[in-house]
C-alpha cells in the first residue's frame, strides 16, 4: 500500500529533478573520461544508462512535453537519442578495433549533446521573460565548448571545453529545474 501510494509522487519528482542531476554528472563522467580518471568501460555503461534513461523520460512526459517550450525541450531529447545510441555503437566498434567508424560514433555523440541543447537554449530564451540571460549563456557555452574540444591541442584543453559545454547545460537545466 505505501509503495502504490507514493510511487507516482516520487516517479514524477524523479522526472521534475532527475535531469538537473544526470546533465552535470554526463559532463563530469565525459570529462573525467577525458583526464583518464574514469575509464572509457564507464563512459560507455553511463552511455547505455543514459540511452535508456532518456526513451523512458521522453515516453513518460509525452504528453507533458506537448508544447511550448516543453515541446522543444522534447524535440531536443528525440534528436539526442540516437545520438546517445550512436556513442554506445561507437563504444563497440572501437572495441572491437574498427577505428575511423567507431571514432566518428564518437564524435557524432560528444558533439551532438554539445550542441542540440544550444537550441534548445536558444529556444527557451526567445520564449520567457525570467531567465533569459541564462538561456543565452547556456547558448555561448555550448557552442564556444564544442569549439574549444574540437580545437583542444591536449587532454586538459579537452577537459576544459567539455567544462564550458557542462556548466552551461547545467545552469540552463538548473534554472529551469527550480524557476519552473
Amino acid at each position: 500500500m505505501f509503495i502504490r501510494r507514493y510511487r507516482p509522487i516520487v516517479f514524477r519528482s524523479l522526472r521534475e529533478n532527475g535531469p538537473a542531476l544526470l546533465v552535470p554528472a554526463a559532463w563530469a563522467v565525459a570529462t573525467a573520461t577525458v583526464l583518464g580518471v574514469v575509464s572509457t568501460r564507464a563512459l560507455f555503461v553511463a552511455h547505455v544508462v543514459m540511452s535508456a534513461l532518456l526513451v523512458a523520460f521522453v515516453v513518460a512526459s509525452w504528453r507533458d512535453m506537448a508544447s511550448g517550450v516543453l515541446r522543444a525541450w522534447k524535440l531536443v531529447i528525440l534528436a539526442g537519442t540516437p545520438v546517445t545510441l550512436a556513442g554506445v555503437a561507437g563504444f563497440l566498434l572501437s572495441g572491437m578495433g574498427a577505428g575511423t567508424p567507431a571514432d566518428a560514433l564518437l564524435a557524432l555523440s560528444l558533439f551532438g549533446w554539445a550542441l542540440l541543447p544550444a537550441a534548445g537554449f536558444m529556444y527557451t530564451a526567445r520564449r520567457v521573460e525570467a531567465g533569459a540571460r541564462i538561456y543565452d549563456a547556456g547558448v555561448v557555452c555550448c557552442v564556444a565548448g564544442a569549439v574549444a574540444v574540437a580545437a583542444a591541442p591536449s587532454a586538459t584543453w579537452t577537459a576544459v571545453g567539455l567544462t564550458v559545454v557542462g556548466v552551461g547545460q547545467t545552469a540552463g537545466i538548473l534554472d529551469a529545474t527550480l524557476r519552473y
